[in-house]
Formats: C-alpha cells, sequence, structure tokens
C-alpha cells in the first residue's frame, strides 16, 4: 500500500471501491436508458473530470460528453458564495436524455442551480449523478446515481481538490484539518 501525503488523514473511498461502483452505476444508467437514443453526460468543471471520464468508458450506450462550470467559492476556496457560471456547455440539450455529472454534493447548491438552470432547456429528461455526497444537514437535492456516502470531512482525491491541489490522487482521502486552516 501507498504512503499517505502528510497532509492526508485517511482514505475514505479506495480506488477499487471506486471502479467498482462506477461499473455498477453504469450499469444502471444502461438500464434505465435503454430505450433512449443517446444521453449527454454533462460533467460539471473542474471536479467531475476523473469520474466523468471513468464513467463515460463504462459505458456502452451511445452518449456525448459535454462539460459546464460553476463558480461557488470565494477568492480564498474555501468560503462558500453565490453559484455563477463560468462555461456553458455546447450540446444543444432540448429533447435530449441529459445526466450531470458531479464530483460531490456538499450544500446541494451548485446541483441544485444546475438543475434548474438545465430544466430551462427543455431536455426530454433529466437527471443527476455525483459520486459522492456527504452527509450533513443541506439543501436537499434529487441525485439519482450515487456513488458514495461520506461523513462531513474534507475530501480531496479523484478529481477534488483543496486550493487545486490533490486532484488527480486515485482515492478518496480526508484532508487533515491542519492542511486547510
Amino acid at each position: 500500500m501507498r504512503e499517505l501525503h502528510p497532509d492526508l488523514k485517511q482514505v475514505i473511498v479506495s480506488e477499487e471501491d471506486i471502479q467498482k461502483r462506477i461499473k455498477e452505476m453504469a450499469a444502471q444508467i444502461e438500464k434505465d436508458y435503454a430505450n433512449a437514443e443517446r444521453i449527454i453526460l454533462v460533467g460539471v468543471l473542474k471536479g467531475a473530470f476523473i469520474f466523468l471520464a471513468d464513467l463515460a468508458r463504462a459505458l456502452s450506450k451511445e452518449h456525448v460528453v459535454d462539460f459546464i462550470a460553476v463558480s461557488s467559492y470565494g477568492k480564498s476556496g474555501s468560503v462558500a458564495g453565490a453559484v455563477r457560471m463560468v462555461l456553458d456547455m455546447r450540446e444543444p440539450i432540448v429533447n435530449e436524455h441529459v445526466i450531470v455529472v458531479e464530483d460531490i454534493v456538499d450544500s446541494g447548491h451548485t446541483l441544485d442551480y444546475l438543475i434548474h438552470t438545465l430544466k430551462g432547456r427543455q431536455p426530454a429528461s433529466l437527471k443527476t449523478c455525483a459520486l459522492i455526497e456527504k452527509k450533513r444537514d443541506k439543501l436537499t437535492v434529487p441525485v439519482d446515481y450515487l456513488g458514495f456516502d461520506i461523513p462531513d470531512v474534507w475530501v480531496v482525491g479523484y478529481g477534488l481538490d483543496y486550493a487545486e491541489r490533490y486532484r488527480t490522487l486515485p482515492f478518496v482521502a480526508e484532508l487533515k484539518p491542519e492542511a486547510y486552516q
């Protein structure tokens, strides 16, 4: 087993567990969309790019990958603020089956914003997919395909970052509080 970076407290979700769960999620998506011509997977940048890539490769159903970027943090990277669009999708989604792919559902504000924004574009269907969701009091938003529920701790890896660090770890790990305070 590889040694953890000194800023990391513990692995929350292993690389093996992530890959196994992605295959299960892809199988459920394939079943749910068996009669659809195609699916548009909308990855929320930057955090979802690794998860989205693995999920897209696990799908045999025809799909298109697109991206959207929103910002919900202040300049420090740790203070929640108003959600705003930074980069919009290129694909029109009118009458398309759309799945928004997120890395993490924390407060729920970002996903809530995206659901309301994208519903206005009249997709045939709109579902959500997240690698992880924190167990805590938050805005209730639907997560149709969920990888893992985790404790309310600061996590990094597999797309998740702290100040642009740790994003490419192959697992999800808890960041020690002293690393971000």
